[in-house]
Order: structure tokens, then sequence, then C-alpha cells
């Protein structure tokens, strides 16, 4: 029986083009989208960019423009990518327009009038990590870097915090309730075992930059971009408006897919946010793995930043789609190159496919002069097979892991 199915993305960061991981993450999501949709179900695919934070309003200062003037630029290869791809999203939000900061102010509006004491003014200093736009525990700084690499600054603020700690005991009978809430199991584990150590008050709010949605009633502080950034999932939808039609239809998400390294934000964080503020939290999220160069994650401050364009153009977009999804284990690492997309698609597609279409070909028409053979066998091997296969096929999608 069709269904309703909405399906999101992570919002790209805009601070620079984007790379293979970005590209991977919507085609895994396209692919699901199109077997919905091919199974009459009524879909809604989002994706689209976050363009508030520290790391942008630095970026465009270095450049002389203007944030939005950044923003604009790096959506519009957003754009070009995805249509070059064939990535077929029925919405593309971006937290700079009208309709994410109405729903930003609603959800924080409805969390302040259920839970007063939810949301209070106090101070922090930690460690602040530009990159990744979060504090890391000192544990996990060593000669002014985090663990992955990325400077970080000491930094000092008065700051609105969100009461994150009350909602330990909640997360944890939401986890127990629903057990693929996170999938795959490796990352539901760690997140339990993260909340099961304890919650602190998390910082909601900035005083440092400008570059922001100014919280309400205090213009000199800006919402923290990750509770900013989180709540495209719902502002899409026209939460907080007087059209909200389609939160009313699609709401919860039947799928956040996003990486590994931000599974603590969307399935700690977001979904207290929305139990604070009423609202049911979304029905899974799906993490998948990096994409590595010489064994290491995919990273701008790295340098290993793999932007394929030039497999794109020689072989096609069809194809650069059917490697990402073959060679990758969808939940594992997996490291690219040049020379592993040529092998695959020589030994797959040029040799596999290629051949066998070569010589069904040739036997047509050899034998039936080019033409489909006039009487229809209904039972051999090659059918048994191919019926067995495709009633496989649903079970992979279904459970996120739609290259088989």
């Amino acid at each position: 029986m069709p269904q309703k199915f909405y399906i999101t993305t992570a919002i790209h960061y805009v601070n620079d083009d984007p790379h293979i991981g970005h590209m991977y993450e919507n085609i895994v999501a396209d692919v699901i989208a199109r077997h919905r949709r091919r199974m009459d179900d009524d879909v809604w695919f989002l994706t689209g960019t976050d363009e508030h934070g520290q790391k942008i309003e630095r970026a465009a200062a270095k450049e002389g423009i203007l944030p939005i003037e950044l923003a604009d630029r790096v959506v519009k290869t957003h754009h070009e990518l995805w249509k070059k791809l064939g990535i077929s999203h029925d919405d593309f939000i971006r937290t700079t327009q009208a309709r994410h900061r109405i729903g930003v102010l609603e959800l924080i509006r409805r969390i302040q009038e259920r839970w007063p004491d939810d949301i209070y003014l106090g101070e922090h200093a930690g460690w602040y990590c530009q990159n990744e736009e979060t504090f890391i525990p000192e544990s996990q700084v060593r000669e002014g870097r985090d663990d992955s690499g990325h400077p970080v600054e000491w930094t000092t603020e008065k700051n609105f915090f969100f009461k994150l700690s009350r909602y330990a005991e909640p997360l944890l009978k939401h986890y127990k309730k629903h057990p693929r809430f996170v999938v795959p199991s490796t990352r539901m584990n760690e997140i339990v075992s993260f909340v099961e150590q304890g919650l602190k008050d998390l910082s909601i709010s900035r005083t440092s930059i400008t570059w922001g949605i100014p919280w309400p009633g205090y213009p000199d502080h800006v919402v923290y971009v990750w509770m900013d950034a989180l709540t495209n999932y719902i502002s899409a939808l026209g939460f907080g408006s007087a059209e909200d039609e389609k939160f009313q239809r699609y709401w919860p998400a039947d799928a956040h897919l996003i990486g590994k390294d931000i599974t603590r934000f969307h399935a700690v964080y977001w979904p207290a946010f929305l139990m604070a503020a009423g609202i049911e939290p979304p029905k899974q999220v799906v993490a998948h793995g990096w994409w590595l160069r010489d064994n290491q994650k995919i990273s701008k401050s790295l340098g290993n930043v793999v932007r394929p364009y030039n497999i794109i153009q020689d072989f096609g977009a069809d194809s650069f789609r059917y490697f990402l999804l073959r060679e990758m284990v969808f939940g594992q690492d997996q490291n690219y190159s040049d020379e592993a997309f040529l092998a695959r698609y020589n030994a797959d597609l040029a040799n596999d496919l290629g051949n066998t279409m070569s010589r069904v070909l040739k036997m047509s028409e050899s034998y039936f002069g080019g033409k489909t053979p006039p009487t229809p066998c209904e039972d051999n091997d090659l059918i048994a097979a191919a019926r067995e296969l495709v009633g496989a096929a649903p079970a992979f999608f279904d459970a996120s892991q739609p290259g088989g």
C-alpha cells in the first residue's frame, strides 16, 4: 500500500564547493527516493545548504565580500552539480531564507512556552572548533588542535543554554522503544553510550559572531549554528508559518541521511529540541561512512578533498553514481581513487554488462534478424534468477543499502 515517505540529507556547509562525500550522500538519498516513487509512495526529498556561522563570516571577510555573496556563489555550484548528477530532490532549503528563520524562531518559542526553564542565560568557556562549529572537550585537544587536526581556540561567552541534561532519560527511553532509531547499529551503540554517561547543558547562542539568526529579544546574540541548521528539516515544510500543510503531511521524517561524524547532533541534540517543543522526533537517523583518501577522512583542512568532476565529464553521471553505490558498503568507510573507479567501470560495466549486452545483441542479429524473438520463453534459469533478484531488491532499499 502506498505511503508517505520523507527523506532528507544533511544540509551542506557553504564554505566550499561540494566534494565526493556530499555527492555520495545525495546520490544515496536520490536512489532511495526514486525507489519509493517507483513503489508509488508519496515522497518528499529535501536537501539544501547551511549558510550561517563563524566559518562563513571569516571566509567571506577574507575575500572582502558579504557572507551572503559567498553563500550565493556556492549554492549555484550545488544546483549545477545536483542537476548534472540527476538528483531528484523536491525542495532545496537555504538557512538564509525567510521561511527558515520563521521555523527557527517558532521552535525556540515553543520550547520557552512549554518549559520556560529549558532555555536560560549563562556563561560558557571552552575550546571551540570553527571548522565543526562546536565546542571540543579538553581531553580531545592536543597542541591547539582537535582529534581531526582542526585548529581550536579558547572562547568565553555569555550565551543562552538549552537544558540538555534533563533529556538524558527521555532520550534513552526513546532509543529503547525504537532500537533502529539510529542505523547502523554501531552508531546506535555509540549514541546510547554517550547519553548514558550524562549530558551537559548545551550553549545555543553566540555573541562573538553576527552572521546568523538574531536571538528573539536579544539582537546581540545569534542562534547557535547547529540549532539553526537542524531546524531546516521542519522549516522547509512550513513549520511555524500559516502554510504548514507539508509539515502536517510529512513530519516526522522517515530518514535523516547523514555522515557518521554528525550523528550526535542528529540523534541527541535534535530529538531533545523536538521533545522540548512538543514535536515528534524523526523516525530514523541513517549514518553513512566516510570516503577516505589514503585512509584519511576527506577534508579541506587536510588538503585531500576529492572533487571528481573529470570522472563525471568523461564517463557520465550514471557511471559515477554506480561506482559510489557499488564500491562503498553503506555505513563503512571506503578509500577513493581514480584507479578504483576505472577498475570498477571496466570490470562491472564495460566487461560484465557491456559484453553481456553485446552478446545478446549479436545473438538477436544472428538468429532473429535483430528483432525480439517471436515466441517468449517463460521457463529458464536466467528468468528465475532475475525474478529472485527483483523480489529481493526492495529489502536492500528499505534497509538503506541501495548498493546491495
